[in-house]
């Protein structure tokens, strides 16, 4: 019996060193097993956890996921502070995708203060527009990567210079490149800067050139699709089973996506269709991500086409340094790009929130799924695995 993860029919022989059970005895004195660690080597996506694998030559036999190498324990910090202090602390929880999670703790407060419609127009389609930038800027940077875990390294710098030109346009807007703050209780710190769309739209120009080149560059790519097809199979069973959400489930037909499921601000004003594939193996995650990635091109060029020219930035709100929120709770959910998101917020009438606590998909995704999922795989393919399941580590170690 072989992990159902590896894709092989059930009539293909095996190597011997291909085959794992269950019950194997893992008895490290025996020296026929080895324990080695993948990481941590670098504060970046999958760099910052750490996979404890006990091998048989190349064959993975277990595997076990630590996380806390960086940022860590943000809901207690976020407990203590002002209302307004755990923006600086919640943009942490993804260094990745930061946006979403100043949407969550500006849209928490909104509702329990009783200021969720008093939101400006204007300031949603902002805050829209600032979504759907960092997930293309992640989807610079997790496309090509899937293809730099195979050794195409080319692509991932096409990636890294594209989205250093829409943190250009973040720098523009917010003040800053990587962590933003832009979205806070009440609406948005700024209005869209003269010739701002102008200047997204020769961004995207270029995008538009990548999303050809790094097509070619990966799936017509020989050496890719070998390895990539049948590798790290996510079946439709199992996303119940696993909570499985986002890219990683549309990568196995299951069209889940909160922006069409439970449309929030303006998504349903806006035309589109989460893209989905059948295979749900590493080869087809990543089709199913540059599909979105152009589909998040066209949403932006959307947004800057409908939203007003001008209006108010923000509601008219309490001071912030001494604000206090009514006991109530409350629940937020949003689509981010490694699928749904949810923050619990709960307030007692004080100053500080009672209780915060982030549903992020990659607790799921890199603990549940990921260690299964190791078990039987080829050691040179763990770093594919993992950035196939596009996991944000500090969302764990929350």
């Amino acid at each position: 019996m072989i992990n159902k993860f590896l894709g092989f029919k059930p009539d293909e022989k095996l190597l011997p060193s291909q085959t794992v059970t269950p019950d194997t005895d893992i008895d490290l004195s025996s020296h026929k097993y080895q324990k080695i660690w993948l990481g941590p080597n670098h504060p970046g996506v999958t760099g910052n956890m750490a996979v404890e694998l006990t091998v048989q030559g190349n064959t993975i036999m277990k595997a076990k996921t630590h996380v806390g190498y960086l940022h860590r324990g943000f809901e207690k910090l976020i407990e203590r502070r002002l209302f307004v202090q755990g923006f600086p602390t919640s943009i942490r929880m993804c260094v990745a995708e930061p946006d979403t999670n100043e949407y969550f703790i500006a849209r928490s407060t909104e509702e329990l203060s009783g200021y969720a419609d008093a939101v400006p127009e204007y300031a949603n389609w902002l805050r829209m527009l600032s979504l759907e930038m960092a997930r293309l800027q992640g989807l610079l940077r997790g496309v090509p990567g899937q293809g730099g875990t195979f050794a195409l390294g080319i692509g991932v710098q096409w990636g890294v210079y594209l989205r250093d030109l829409i943190l250009d346009r973040f720098e523009e807007l917010t003040g800053a490149r990587v962590y933003h703050m832009y979205i806070i209780p009440g609406g948005v710190r700024g209005a869209l800067p003269d010739g701002f769309k102008e200047r997204m739209e020769d961004n995207l120009r270029d995008i538009d050139d990548f999303i050809i080149r790094i097509k070619k560059l990966m799936f017509h790519n020989s050496v890719f699709k070998t390895r990539a097809k049948g590798l790290a199979i996510i079946t439709p069973d199992m996303i119940d089973k696993y909570g499985i959400v986002g890219t990683n489930a549309r990568g196995s037909g299951v069209k889940r996506d909160v922006r069409k499921d439970n449309p929030y601000l303006y998504y349903d004003q806006l035309d589109f269709d989460p893209p989905t594939a059948t295979d749900g193996d590493v080869y087809a995650r990543s089709w199913v991500r540059w599909q979105e990635l152009i589909q998040t091109v066209d949403l932006i060029r959307q947004i800057m086409a409908k939203m007003p020219d001008t209006g108010d930035i923000r509601a008219k709100m309490p001071n912030v340094l001494n604000w206090k929120i009514p006991k109530g709770e409350t629940y937020v959910r949003l689509e981010s790009g490694r699928g749904e998101m949810g923050m619990y917020y709960v307030t007692d009438g004080s100053d500080k929130p009672r209780r915060i606590n982030l549903r992020g998909p990659s607790y799921n995704h890199a603990i549940a799924v990921l260690e299964d999922m190791l078990v039987g795989a080829d050691v040179a393919d763990v770093h594919a695995i993992m950035v196939s399941l596009q996991t944000c580590p500090p969302e764990i170690e929350r």
